[in-house]
Parts: structure tokens; sequence; C-alpha cells
């Protein structure tokens, strides 16, 4: 079965942007046009790959596997058109980790890439666990040793967790109530403490991390951040010591295969010397302001 590389840009934008008439704009063809293109590669796939709603096309099980096939389609046709101009380096190192660690790493890109290695950096911002095995990632930032015999991970330190307020005693955090998460964001592991300890004073919630931030800095409420995530922001405030439970460890974790790779040991060594040298404060080491 030959799949025409045009048809899986089409199948791209219209998955990516939700339906057909936000894929116009980037495709230049009419609703009507894009619709008889999808269900001409339905047909060719023996599968349904959207489930129709008035709301949009949300993806079935086979078109959220074909989706993770066309954009490893898309990256080697990029590739080949940049190996081709001559214009950007051909290596991309990507690095995956949870929102908290990925915002870290981009503060500080400068120690990790520049202009001169000749690579390419994509961060890969995800709570769920990104597959290495199948180069999902080059990277992965941790919080648990690596199982997998086809992995390699060494640790770089340890993650702290505590209880902050915002500086100005107002609103749900004068009255002692917390911010909770809801969404994906529920399931990671101090969203579960909170809701164990906390959940019946548990008073506004926020499906994300960032947002929760914004809400306690804002006096919404008290909640659970990483200390090198509370430490560093000067609207909050640490109010108890780190929770002992919830300290993790931090893995640096890359393909067996890749690991030796010049392009990517390169970042990988340098985001293990980032997380060593600022271990005092993902341990929570600073002072409770």
């Amino acid at each position: 079965m030959d799949i025409d590389w045009d048809d899986l840009r089409l199948f791209l934008d219209v998955a990516r942007l939700g339906g057909l008439s936000a894929a116009t704009g980037t495709t230049r063809l009419s609703a009507a046009t894009l619709g008889r293109r999808v269900t001409a590669l339905e047909k060719q796939i023996g599968e349904p790959l959207f489930v129709r709603q008035q709301t949009g096309y949300r993806l079935t099980p086979v078109g959220e596997e074909l989706l993770r096939r066309a954009e490893d389609v898309e990256a080697a046709m990029q590739s080949l058109t940049r190996w081709r101009e001559g214009s950007l380096p051909d290596r991309i190192v990507r690095v995956s980790a949870g929102p908290w660690t990925s915002a870290f790493v981009s503060a500080h890109i400068g120690e990790i890439w520049t202009v001169d290695d000749g690579i390419r950096v994509e961060l890969v911002t995800t709570t769920d666990r990104v597959d290495i095995g199948r180069r999902a990632a080059d990277i992965g930032i941790r919080s648990e040793r690596p199982t997998e015999q086809w992995l390699a991970g060494r640790q770089s330190g340890k993650v702290a967790h505590a209880i902050y307020s915002g500086r100005h005693l107002i609103n749900g955090i004068a009255a002692g109530l917390f911010v909770g998460v809801t969404g994906d964001g529920a399931n990671i592991a101090s969203a579960r403490w909170l809701q164990a300890h906390h959940g019946d004073r548990i008073a506004v919630r926020g499906n994300n991390t960032h947002s929760v931030r914004e809400l306690v800095a804002a006096g919404a409420g008290l909640s659970v951040f990483p200390c090198f995530v509370g430490d560093s922001d000067p609207r909050l405030v640490r109010v108890a010591q780190p929770i002992p439970e919830l300290e993790t460890d931090q893995w640096i974790v890359t393909h067996h295969e890749e690991r030796h790779s010049p392009p990517v040991r390169k970042v990988a060594d340098r985001i293990a010397a980032l997380m060593r040298a600022h271990q005092p404060l993902f341990r929570g080491e600073t002072p409770i302001r």
C-alpha cells in the first residue's frame, strides 16, 4: 500500500487542527475537498481515522497511530529538505520532561545548547512517560530509575517538594484553603498527596501546574510544588519543611544505542551537569523565606 505524502500532510493538518474548517487555512483547500481526501485515505487504510462530531474531528485509535507514524515521515521529509538546502544541522536531540523540569531546562538553555554545537534541541513537555525505546525522545529526565533493558540511566540528584503560600495572606490563603490539580496533572504524585492529606480543604483547582502556581501566587490557597519551583519564585513562600514521602530521584535516561552518539551525549552531559550544579535548590536546602 503506497500512501501519498501529500495525503499524509493533509491528514496531519486536519488531525492537529481538529477539523476540516480549521485546516482550510493551512492547506488552501476547501472543506469539501479536504473531506473527500480524508475519506479516500480512510478507504486506503481500511479503517476510520476520525470520529466526525459537530464540534470537530476526533482521532480514532487507528488515527492516533497514523498520526504518530505520519509525524515520523514529516520529520524525515523535513530533514531531507534541510539536507538538500544545506540550511540547518540535521541532527535533532529531543529532550522529554515534565512541565516544571522542562521550564527549568528552558530557562537554562544557554548551558545546554549553543548555535555552534551544530545540532538542534526539541523539548517534549508532558506528564506522561515518553517512549524513548521507540525514539519519541532521545533523552528523558525522569523521577525513577529506568527498568527497560534497552534504556540507560544515570542519577543526577534528588527533588524535594513542600507546601507553598502566596506572599499575601488574603482570600483562600488566609482561610487555610488549598489549590488542587484537575485533569491529567491530577495523576502526579504531589497532586495525589495533596488530595489524600488536604482534599477536604481544596477550594480551587487548576488543570495544569502553571495555572496552579498563578492561583497560589494570587492568594487562592496553598499548594505543593517542587522546591526548585517554589524557592525560585519570589511570589511564593515555603511554609513547611519538605515532605519526605514526596522526595524523588532524578534520572537522565537515554536509549542504550544512542547514549554514545556525540550529539545526544553532549546534551545529556550538560543536562546532568546543570542538575548537579543546582542540587541545593532541587533538594530544598534553601532557607524558608
